[in-house]
C-alpha cells in the first residue's frame, strides 16, 4: 500500500485530475487521509452490451463512470465504499477471460480486464484495500449481495416461464430479486427491497412468492398468526401491471452520450497496458 502518498502534492494533483476530468456533474473526491492508487479501463458487463468503463480504485473507494474522452471527460460517476465490497473470480471460458465479479449489497456486476496480469492486480490491489478498511471501521465482510443482472442477449425466451420469446414488440425486464430476464406477465408484482431502494421494485413471480412467505413468516413470529384485512407482509408490495418507470437500468441511462469506442476485440488489440497502480 502507499500510505505515504497521503496528503502529499502528488497525490492531491492526481484526485484533483479526476475531479476534472468528472466535472460539475461528479462528485468531490478529495478527503484527508484518501489515497488514489491506481487507475484503468475495464470491461463492464451492462444489461445491454459489455461497455468500456473507467475505474479508479482510492483506499476507502471504487469510483467508476463512462468515458466521453479518455483522461479528459468523464460521466455518470458511481462510487461504492470498499467495506461493502467482495469480489468473486469468474471462470475462463473460450468467449470470456480475465472477469470477476464486484458484489454490494445495492448492486453486483462482471467486470473484465485486457489481460491475466492486469486482472489479478485489480483483484488484489482491491481485495487488500478491503481488507485495512474493514479492519480500520471494525466492520464484518459483507454476507448479502445484491444480484447481478443477466444480459439481454443471455436469453431469447422469459427464464421463468420459458414460454414468453422476446422480439421487438415483446420486451425484456429484469427482477430486482434474482436478476433473471422475464417478460411483463412473469413480473406483475412489486416489493419492497430496502437494500436497494426506497420504493417497491420490479419483481418476478417466484421471488414475489418467496419474499411474501418469507415476510409472513417474520410477521407471525413478531405478532403472532394472522390479523384481518390486508397481510402485513403486503405492505410496501404493489401487484399489477408495470408502470414501466424501473424498466431502465443505470446501465442503459450512463451508456447515453459515450463515445465511439471500437468492439471489445479491436479495445485491446493495440496491447498497451490500460491500468496503472501508483507507487
Amino acid at each position: 500500500m502507499v500510505d505515504y502518498l497521503a496528503n502529499t502534492e502528488i497525490n492531491s494533483q492526481r484526485i484533483a485530475a479526476v475531479e476534472s476530468c468528472f466535472g460539475a456533474s461528479g462528485q468531490p473526491l478529495a478527503l484527508p487521509g484518501r489515497v488514489l492508487l491506481g487507475e484503468g479501463v475495464l470491461t463492464k458487463e451492462c444489461r445491454k452490451k459489455a461497455k468500456p468503463r473507467i475505474f479508479f480504485l482510492f483506499n476507502d473507494i471504487l469510483v467508476y463512470g463512462s468515458i466521453v474522452l479518455n483522461k479528459r471527460k468523464y460521466h455518470s460517476q458511481h462510487i461504492i465504499p470498499l467495506e461493502e465490497v467482495t469480489l468473486e473470480p469468474l471462470p475462463e471460458t473460450l468467449q470470456a477471460k480475465n472477469r470477476w465479479m464486484i458484489k454490494t449489497a445495492k448492486k453486483s456486476f462482471v467486470v473484465s480486464a485486457a489481460s491475466t496480469t492486469e486482472r489479478q492486480e485489480w483483484i488484489s490491489h482491491i481485495e487488500e484495500c478491503v481488507r485495512r478498511q474493514l479492519l480500520a471501521t471494525g466492520r464484518q465482510p459483507s454476507t448479502e449481495h445484491a444480484a447481478p443482472w443477466i444480459p439481454d442477449k443471455a436469453t431469447d425466451i422469459c427464464m421463468r416461464c420459458t414460454q414468453t420469446r422476446f422480439s421487438a414488440l415483446t420486451r425484456r425486464h429484469h427482477c430486482r430479486k434474482c436478476g433473471f430476464v422475464v417478460c411483463a406477465e412473469c413480473s406483475r408484482e412489486r416489493f419492497l427491497l430496502p437494500r436497494l431502494s426506497p420504493k417497491p421494485l420490479r419483481v418476478c413471480s417466484l421471488c414475489y412468492r418467496e419474499l411474501a412467505a418469507r415476510k409472513q413468516e417474520e410477521e407471525e413470529e413478531e405478532q403472532g398468526a394472522g390479523s384481518p384485512g390486508q397481510p402485513a407482509y403486503l405492505a410496501g408490495a404493489v401487484c399489477g401491471a408495470s408502470s414501466g418507470d424501473d424498466d431502465d437500468s443505470d446501465e442503459d441511462k450512463e451508456g447515453s452520450g459515450d463515445g465511439d469506442w471500437p468492439s471489445r476485440v479491436e479495445f485491446y488489440a493495440s496491447g498497451v497496458s490500460w491500468s496503472s497502480f501508483h507507487s
